[in-house]
């Protein structure tokens, strides 16, 4: 417990971040006021529910309008509102919201309908201001629950499991929240964490009364289910993949066997890092400057060409011993891959069609003169395409398949 308390002081946030961010809210309200539109500007996210981590934030603003707005394009109304803020852009999506900077902020604003129930939504956003609100009331009753987020938040974000872009498939703001007053603190969220299994369902108002597996819809079945609160017939953990549940359940069951303030603190990872533990072995580090457009859909383009890059060195036979890669959604992306220093054989044996299916062996045999029967099966050697990694590295940046994933690919070995 003293090392946590340790931990809350060092990532509680500026007094003033507040204030700033009620100014901005306060000036879009005065706009709305002048303008006689039945709107309210409320803060959301982080900062609405006081869990935000000390330099790690941005500030959502949500203009809730008036329900007899809601044949309305109340996107539009909003970007005349803000026409008095400087480098406001509209950022696309299933309803557009806008972005500024105001005091070294980054604000988000988003209109959304001002619903009192999760079924009166006409859009996702609308009930976002609704799970602020059920975050408050439950943090109302238990003041300490918000520095219990704060730990959480902070945990999720060190071990790399934080975030429900489709890029990353982790665990949202949300979904933390929901988790931490579902288990009562951290600590008791961690010590479950090590202990469920894949399918587990956490459902705080026991609305399916163990029987959400069956009733919810197959795709919203994902490794973790947590029923939302606010909307019973959403998995709020839907896009959680397999491999951020099981990482963090490996970080939590190494966390409970040797506590340290390591596990909240965000690891940078650099090139001189990872010389040092590709050490014996090859380094290949691929710098990516991504398309421009939508963060969502920027950061899928270069997990696909992560992927694309990976698997091209596997289905070659390189042997990747570690893999990852960084994006910090301002500059350019980084993609690292350890694999075994050596050079490959310069033939390889392919393996061809059954000897009892006669006219593909006859084809094969005409493709391949170097043919040979192995076992029940034709095969042949046949020349190998690539022997060092950087020669297929140098070949696939060019592919068109990259191209449309990135602006500009380099390649750097070590």
């Amino acid at each position: 417990m003293k090392l946590l308390k340790g931990v809350i002081e060092e990532i509680k946030p500026q007094k003033d971040v507040l204030n700033k961010c009620n100014a901005v809210k306060e000036k879009i309200n005065s706009k709305i006021k002048n303008r006689k539109i039945k709107a309210n500007a409320v803060l959301g996210g982080s900062i609405a529910k006081g869990t935000f981590l000390k330099d790690d934030y941005d500030c959502d603003i949500f203009v809730k309008f008036d329900m007899s707005y809601k044949n309305k394009d109340i996107s539009n109304i909003l970007e005349k509102i803000l026409e008095d803020f400087s480098k406001v852009e509209r950022i696309h999506g299933s309803r557009d919201y806008f972005n500024f900077k105001v005091n070294g902020i980054n604000f988000e604003i988003i209109p959304v309908l001002d619903i009192k129930k999760a079924e009166d939504a006409l859009n996702i956003t609308d009930c976002s201001p609704l799970h602020a609100e059920w975050v408050n009331k439950k943090i109302n009753k238990n003041i300490k629950l918000a520095d219990e987020i704060r730990l959480a938040k902070a945990f999720f974000k060190s071990a790399n499991v934080y975030g429900a872009e489709s890029y990353v498939k982790g665990f949202s703001g949300h979904v933390i929240d929901i988790l931490v007053i579902y288990y009562k603190g951290f600590l008791p969220l961690i010590k479950n964490a090590v202990k469920w299994k894949e399918h587990d369902v956490i459902d705080f108002n026991n609305h399916y009364k163990g029987k959400a597996l069956k009733e919810l819809n197959k795709s919203k079945i994902s490794s973790l289910i947590v029923i939302d609160p606010i909307q019973p017939e959403r998995n709020a953990a839907a896009v959680l993949s397999k491999e951020k549940f099981l990482l963090l359940k490996q970080r939590a069951e190494d966390f409970l066997k040797n506590p340290s303030e390591s596990f909240f603190r965000k690891r940078e990872i650099t090139v001189e890092e990872l010389k040092k533990s590709s050490k014996g072995k090859k380094l290949l580090l691929v710098n990516v400057k991504p398309v421009k457009g939508k963060q969502d859909v920027v950061g899928s383009k270069l997990l696909k060409a992560f992927d694309y890059i990976f698997n091209k060195l596997v289905s070659n036979d390189f042997n990747v011993y570690e893999k990852g890669w960084k994006w910090d959604k301002k500059e350019d992306a980084l993609f690292w891959f350890i694999v075994k220093d050596e050079t490959l054989s310069e033939n390889i044996v392919r393996t061809g069609p059954p000897l009892k299916s006669k006219d593909n062996v006859e084809d094969f045999k005409k493709k391949h003169k170097k043919a040979f029967v192995k076992g029940k099966r034709i095969c042949a050697e046949i020349e190998r395409k690539y022997r060092k990694p950087g020669e297929l590295l140098k070949v696939i940046k060019k592919d068109p398949y990259l191209k449309e994933k990135a602006k500009k690919i380099e390649i750097f070995i070590y």
